[in-house]
C-alpha cells in the first residue's frame, strides 16, 4: 500500500449524469480508488488492512457499479457481503450500503472530498 496521499477529489457541482434512457457511462477514477485505500482500516469493523469493495446492487452483467460506490473493507467483511451465506441478500445489501455511507464520511472526515462551483 502507497503512503503518499491522494489528491482531494473534487466533485463539481455541473457534474450531473445524463439524463434518458440510454445508460451512463460508469464512473472511474483512478484517485478515488486510492483514497478509498488509504482509508487502512475496515469501515465495518476496524480491521487493518482494506480492499476496495464496488457496490454489487444494480451492476451489468459483466461491469462493476461506479468507482464512487465503494467501501473500504477488509477481506472477511467483503467475503461476507459478496457470499456470506449467514446473511439474506437484503442483509447483505444493507450492509455494503452502510459500508459505502461510512467510507464516503471517512473521505470527507480526512479531507479528501471537496466540493467546488468550479
Amino acid at each position: 500500500m502507497s503512503t503518499a496521499r491522494p489528491s482531494k477529489i473534487v466533485a463539481r457541482t455541473g457534474d450531473m449524469p445524463p439524463t434518458g434512457k440510454r445508460e451512463p457511462t460508469a464512473y472511474r477514477s483512478r484517485d478515488w480508488m486510492a483514497a478509498v485505500a488509504s482509508i487502512g482500516t475496515c469501515v465495518l469493523c476496524g480491521q487493518y488492512g482494506v480492499q476496495v469493495a464496488h457496490r454489487n446492487e444494480g451492476k451489468a452483467k459483466s461491469r462493476k457499479n461506479d468507482d464512487c460506490l465503494t467501501a473500504a473493507l477488509c477481506p472477511a467483511c467483503h467475503t461476507e457481503i459478496d457470499q456470506g451465506k449467514d446473511l439474506t441478500r437484503e442483509e447483505r445489501r444493507a450492509r455494503m450500503d452502510k459500508a459505502i455511507v461510512l467510507t464516503l464520511q471517512a473521505l470527507v472526515r480526512a479531507g479528501r472530498v471537496k466540493v467546488s462551483n468550479e
